[in-house]
């Protein structure tokens, strides 16, 4: 236990290179649980502002009613294809909504940041384009475990 422990601290990504990851990253995987306690995952893009983890979901999707009813998320981000190359971090926490849903581009001053963010990081664009479809979720994590098993060798 305490070698498993030891290596886990040593393939820790620092906080610049968590924050560095994230950024680059374009695809997580979202995990939710029905009433019933059954999971359900699926792929989403994000954006990281440093503190939270913004999803743009659909509003009519199973992980949105899911949330509804039970807030509970945890979502991965890695990369990697051979072993020594996998890294990754995985958040987890509760999932709020912020504005409308579906949203439409009503003014939210706390969506200027992660639509700025998203709009870049996505489309190449300075403004968030809206379809009705879509809203935000926020996820604070009150969870975060990283590991870059590039730091490993030698």
């Amino acid at each position: 236990m305490a070698d498993t422990q030891r290596r886990g601290r040593r393939i820790m990504m620092a906080r610049d290179e968590l924050d560095a990851f994230l950024a680059a990253q374009r695809t997580c995987r979202v995990a939710t649980v029905s009433g019933d306690g059954a999971p359900h995952v699926g792929a989403l893009w994000f954006a990281w502002d440093g503190t939270a983890l913004w999803l743009y979901s659909i509003t009519r999707s199973k992980r949105w009613a899911q949330l509804r009813k039970d807030p509970r998320i945890a979502v991965v981000v890695d990369d990697g294809d051979a072993y020594g190359e996998l890294r990754g971090v995985e958040l987890a926490g509760e999932a709020v909504r912020v504005g409308e849903a579906p949203r439409t581009g009503e003014r939210c001053p706390e969506l200027d940041g992660p639509e700025r963010l998203f709009a870049a990081k996505y489309f190449g664009m300075e403004a968030m384009p809206h379809d009705g479809r879509h809203a935000w979720l926020r996820l604070t994590p009150t969870s975060v475990v990283s590991w870059d098993f590039r730091k490993m060798a030698g």
